[in-house]
């Protein structure tokens, strides 16, 4: 698939980028509380744009340090970017960080301010992790592959037997707490590590069972939600109901838990 094979050379060239740009100077802002961004954010998706331009012209953009500029609405398909999803990990030098980049097919558009809706199919996701040497991706119906590798959920059938992983977000952080706490009680342990694309794809390869989060936006999940199912699992919000990129919560697991996981967050 061409657009899935561009994707991911675009996403090891912006890797290539932030490697390099990692033993410079970093500036940090804040955009909000707890919520930063660098000047290799910025330098990052600016790569990425630049290349999905020169190859796909017609295809629009959705990317988080300028989302607010997404153009052409109408167009058919749009790509969702995240130039580093775990940026706090990226200035400490924690190489648990990654390149996220989604293509999905519009099916219908509602305009407004900050363009926050869209539908339509997931077709190509691809996250890189350019520290850890680790490139997940997959295409709609072709499986879900690691390095090249074909790669499945796990086989944990109970949440005894599972391990999960969450993050909390930059405010009211407090919100995840019942749902830290039961599954703290009910399964083998939790793991935070703080970059939600990478998460999804551990989901992916067996190396977690569970992994569900609030506050998020759509160039946090949209690849690694893909290379969930792609891989055997399943993808929902909290509540199971059908995944909206622009609903603000996930549940992501190997399928085999997810119904059972969701029973756990009942009336939380």
């Amino acid at each position: 698939m061409e657009i899935l094979q561009k994707a991911i050379k675009i996403a090891e060239k912006a890797g290539k980028l932030i490697l390099k740009e990692s033993q410079e100077t970093i500036h940090i802002s804040e955009k909000g509380t707890n919520d930063f961004v660098t000047n290799v954010d910025q330098a990052s998706e600016e790569l990425i744009i630049a290349e999905i331009h020169k190859h796909f012209p017609d295809h629009a953009i959705l990317a988080e340090e300028s989302a607010s500029t997404l153009t052409d609405t109408d167009a058919e398909y749009i790509w969702i970017i995240d130039p580093i999803d775990g940026t706090l990990n990226f200035t400490h030098a924690i190489p648990y960080y990654s390149v996220s980049i989604a293509v999905l097919k519009i099916q219908s558009s509602k305009h407004s301010k900050n363009y926050d809706y869209l539908s339509g199919e997931l077709i190509a996701g691809v996250v890189h992790a350019p520290a850890l040497g680790e490139t997940f991706y997959a295409a709609k119906g072709k499986g879900a592959y690691f390095n090249g590798q074909k790669i499945q959920v796990s086989k944990a059938k109970t949440l005894k037997k599972s391990i999960t992983a969450t993050g909390f977000p930059s405010t009211n952080k407090e919100m995840n707490l019942p749902y830290y706490s039961k599954m703290l009680e009910k399964t083998q342990g939790i793991r935070r590590f703080e970059s939600a694309a990478l998460d999804l794809c551990y989901i992916a390869c067996g190396r977690l069972d569970i992994f569900w989060e609030f506050s998020l936006s759509p160039w946090d999940i949209a690849a690694g939600s893909l290379i969930v199912e792609e891989a055997g699992g399943s993808v929902s919000d909290t509540n199971g109901n059908m995944l909206d990129l622009f609903g603000k919560d996930i549940l992501a697991t190997n399928g085999k838990v997810h119904k059972a996981t969701i029973a756990s967050f009942k009336n939380l």
